[in-house]
């Protein structure tokens, strides 16, 4: 059985976060820290996600992806019903330890998003000149 708390200890003093050794999530105030996911050979995104420490310590134990689905309530083994499944080729932390960034190998057909996209970055945001408004337009490559 996996033990329900996570090896990670509490965030140290700003010296410590920043050039320490040592894994110390900063989770946000709903516990949650946010990950994004490239592909491993040609550095295109993929998605953004979030992890939960749960998640994040099964993605470290497995070497492949687990998120906290938000809009779910619940842990999510990216690719387990898909074949999506994201092998992580390396993980890195930004410098306060409050986002992950993976590099990751994905199974099957190579897509990560749910609307069957490569990317769920799929679309560019502008404005139209004309209305002011915000619009959205396939993204070019």
């Amino acid at each position: 059985m996996i033990p329900a708390s996570p090896p990670f200890p509490p965030p140290g003093s700003k010296a410590e976060v920043e050039e320490g050794s040592v894994l110390t999530p900063r989770f946000g105030p709903d516990g949650l820290v946010a990950c994004i996911a490239v592909d491993a050979q040609d550095g295109a995104v993929l998605m953004l996600a979030h992890m939960n420490a749960e998640s994040l310590r099964r993605s470290l134990e497995t070497g492949e992806a687990w998120y906290w689905s938000r809009s779910r309530g619940e842990l999510w083994h990216k690719g387990a019903t898909s074949g999506q499944v994201q092998r992580i080729v390396e993980m890195r932390v930004d410098c306060d330890q409050d986002a992950l960034l993976i590099r990751v190998a994905v199974g099957g057909d190579g897509g990560c998003c749910h609307t069957g996209r490569r990317s769920c970055f799929y679309r560019s945001v502008s404005l139209d000149p004309a209305t002011g408004a915000a619009v959205l337009a396939p993204a070019g490559r």
